[in-house]
């Protein structure tokens, strides 16, 4: 399941946030920017399913997928994301006062910050996904975390991001300690995604409990205009 992580969402735990048919599923656009196709792949009745799944100029990314895109698409961007896997609980989390479960009048400030550290990949109903919880000082929400795709055995945990003015203060560690045990008492299992080129931040999850399970492919491409 975790090797083409969005289909395996969309058709187990977060079916009901799924567009699409049988062979081809996305997300809606103010929910999460992905699409996944099947393992059987493309043949013209998907590639015409996956046209019009998307509007003109829209940007979207695929993870785990290795296939040849049929014409309207081009691709802007191909990577590698490392998937991480924790395998153990990491302890009860220093919590503190300032850490709490955010919500819908949260949605302002989670789009704010990540537009700023971690852009496009959040979106006005992402926090529909998961659990997100953030840290704020004076007010101001300064960092965040939370559960996005839902697998039936596996939660991932993503936007993890810090204001630039507070890191280096233990707050994404202490974020994700609190994800990763929240998932383990629902009888699932912790994992997340890091650009392949990213050593600072594998090393930061590896110190965590973090294991690398594989490389897999990211595909970032736009339907043509």
């Amino acid at each position: 399941m975790l090797d083409n992580p969005i289909w395996s969402a969309l058709v187990t735990r977060q079916a009901r946030f799924a567009l699409g048919g049988g062979r081809v599923k996305r997300y809606p656009a103010d929910v999460a920017p992905f699409i996944a196709v099947a393992e059987t792949g493309l043949d013209a009745e998907a590639e015409a399913e996956m046209l019009d799944l998307a509007t003109p100029g829209e940007r979207l990314s695929m993870i785990g997928a290795e296939l040849s895109l049929p014409s309207g698409w081009e691709v802007e961007r191909r990577s590698l994301v490392s998937q991480m896997v924790c395998g153990r609980r990491l302890g009860a989390a220093d919590d503190g006062e300032d850490c709490a479960v955010l919500g819908p009048d949260d949605v302002p400030d989670m789009l704010d910050l990540t537009a700023r550290v971690f852009p496009g990949y959040f979106r006005p109903r992402t926090i529909e996904l998961g659990t997100y919880v953030g840290v704020r000082r004076e007010g101001r929400l300064i960092a965040m975390a939370g559960q996005r795709m839902g697998l039936a055995s596996h939660c991932e945990i993503s936007g993890i991001c810090t204001h630039p003015d507070h890191r280096g203060q233990g707050h994404a560690r202490r974020l994700v300690t609190t994800l990763v045990d929240a998932i383990f008492r629902e009888g699932r299992v912790p994992f997340l995604h890091v650009d392949g080129e990213n050593k600072g931040a594998r090393a930061a999850y590896e110190k965590l409990g973090f294991v690398t399970r594989r490389d897999l492919p990211l595909l970032c491409i736009r339907r043509s205009g």
